[in-house]
């Protein structure tokens, strides 16, 4: 398959990169500078940058930006042709892709919930009753760890690699920090020292890292940032938006839904620099930061609103502000930053309408009740379907059994009906999707590098594009472009300035990291080191980095086997 490059960025654009690159702004001077140790290796701390819900084309398209975008990009490798290359592009897939370099077939994490045959239950992807919240009282909710996550991170590696025992004082710290349970812990990983998450009001963690929050956590919990917002507005260009007057539930969840939620994540990230000396003490941390507000905005407004407009830059103005941090504390000479998204966005249905764009809205009850007429006219009356979440419909095995039927028939006959549905791209059997019976295209690609044998359903339900199945606002999810391409962004040590148009994926970056922090690549990573993109040699290595380039094989990464 020939690797596809489109230019999003536009002439404008460009030209705006090429005034970025004269003059890209300084990290502030410290205010009270401390001593860092000379010795020990070239890269003190890896820092991860998400931003949900971000599509590359925000990094200029309200304009030049003014703050950590320009720091990246004119300091940074800009990969302007980078994309997930999975097919249900959602949150937790982005992130458990990030620092793992693997897909969901081999990973498990093929959606944020899904349907779980054994109990007969939606399942979240981090969800874990015999982990606790840590912090928390009842409204914090059920427990959360990575044992879903079938494979390990960037930062389990870096573990493994240390000689130090679990627990040492010199052995790697790996922390995350998000607003979204799965997003912490997801880019954490499994031997973390820590994953931070905001519930009921309060930052908080799982049992299944510690059985208690530090002092420092609690500290940021006691702040209550977010009282600070009670009666405040949020105004944007054109337009403002009123915050509750008292604090409580209500407060919370609008301050999160908002740009004030990126700095309860800034505050947590700076507390942990702080207060874990992360990148400074001679060894190599990991601190993965995942900013959530984006995507809350992003779903109620869609990507051309005022609101997504006003929390783009101000994401620019926070990610610069947490650079300065690590600048003070590490300094950005011994970091090596990613920035990257966990998914793109489509555009509102009615924001195409009025462009004449085909789009719409679809509901799912067309899909469903076109499936079980077609069942209950071959085979008889019955609950055919067990659960239906799409793109993924999960047949009823025992009904099938029931009725003597062949299953391979029953989810062809499925298929037939639920592709005849208008606004239906093309439906995909489990048995097709198994055995390699598919179109021989990127979306087909995508689509079988994120099925999971034991956990994805036995239909996968593609609508056309732009045709979105939310009631009001908008969302993602598929492997059209708009979803899957991603900014991707890498600066630090060994890491060569400039802007690379050949193609890129976030399979890429963990195994990219690994080389630049001189650790084999997690062991399910499939991506590629993105070698034009690193000095070379690479700090901390007496040789070149070596190694196959292309996209993964989806022979090679389908059906849970690496």
């Amino acid at each position: 398959m020939s690797a596809r490059v489109p230019s999003l960025l536009s002439r404008a654009a460009a030209a705006a990169l090429v005034l970025l690159s004269v003059a890209a702004p300084r990290a502030q001077a410290p205010t009270a500078p401390q001593a860092r140790r000379q010795d020990g290796p070239p890269v003190r701390l890896v820092l991860l940058i998400a931003v949900d819900q971000f599509r590359p084309d925000y990094l200029t398209r309200f304009g030049p930006p003014s703050a950590g975008f320009r720091t990246l990009m004119t300091r940074g490798a800009v990969f302007t042709a980078a994309y997930l290359e999975h097919g249900i592009t959602v949150t937790a897939v982005g992130h458990s892709t990030m620092l793992t370099g693997a897909t969901p077939s081999v990973s498990g994490i093929i959606e944020n919930a899904w349907y779980e045959r054994s109990t007969k239950t939606t399942v979240e992807s981090i969800t874990d009753r015999n982990a606790p919240i840590v912090g928390g009282d009842a409204a914090a909710g059920v427990g959360a760890s990575p044992r879903r996550l079938l494979v390990p991170t960037l930062g389990d590696q870096m573990k493994m690699a240390s000689d130090q025992p679990v627990g040492a004082p010199g052995a790697p710290r790996v922390i995350g920090v998000s607003l979204k349970d799965r997003s912490a812990i997801l880019t954490a990983g499994h031997a973390a020292d820590a994953a931070y998450f905001f519930r009921g009001g309060r930052f908080v963690t799982s049992a299944y890292y510690r059985a208690d929050l530090p002092a420092w956590v609690q500290a940021v919990n006691a702040r209550r940032i977010q009282d600070s917002y009670a009666r405040k507005v949020w105004t944007f260009e054109g337009g403002a938006r009123n915050y509750p007057t008292e604090p409580g539930p209500r407060l919370d969840a609008a301050v999160a839904a908002s740009p004030a939620g990126n700095e309860l994540v800034l505050a947590m990230a700076t507390a942990a620099l702080e207060h874990e000396q992360l990148g400074q003490r001679g060894v190599t941390d990991v601190l993965t930061v995942s900013f959530s507000s984006n995507d809350s905005v992003g779903h109620t407004y869609g990507p051309e609103s005022p609101e997504v407009r006003d929390i783009t830059r101000q994401t620019d103005k926070q990610v610069q502000r947490l650079l300065d941090e690590v600048e003070r504390r590490v300094g950005l000479s011994r970091t090596l930053v990613a920035f990257t998204a966990d998914h793109g966005v489509a555009p509102l249905p009615e924001a195409l309408a009025a462009r004449r764009i085909p789009g719409g809205r679809f509901p799912v009850a067309t899909v469903t009740e076109a499936i079980e007429a077609a069942l209950d006219g071959k085979y008889g009356a019955a609950q055919w379907i067990e659960k239906a979440s799409l793109p993924n419909v999960y047949l009823d095995a025992a009904v099938i059994a029931q009725r003597g039927a062949d299953a391979t028939e029953v989810r062809r006959v499925a298929a037939d009906a639920a592709s005849a549905v208008p606004h239906v791209a093309r439906v995909y059997t489990r048995d097709a999707i198994l055995t390699g019976a598919v179109p021989r295209d990127l979306a087909s690609e995508r689509i079988t590098r994120g099925y999971h044998r034991d956990r994805s359903g036995d239909l996968h339900v593609l609508l056309e594009p732009h045709w979105i199945t939310a009631a009001a606002g908008t969302t993602h999810g598929t492997p059209y472009g708009y979803d899957a391409h991603i900014p991707l962004i890498l600066m630090g040590p060994g890491v060569q300035a400039g802007t690379y148009r050949d193609h890129a994926t976030l399979l890429d970056l963990a195994p990219t990291l690994a080389a630049l922090v001189d650790v084999e690549p997690p062991a399910a990573s499939v991506g590629r080191v993105l070698t034009e993109a690193l000095v070379r040699p690479v700090p901390g290595r007496g040789s070149q980095v070596h190694t196959t380039s292309g996209r993964p094989s989806p022979a090679a990464a389908t059906a849970g086997e690496p």
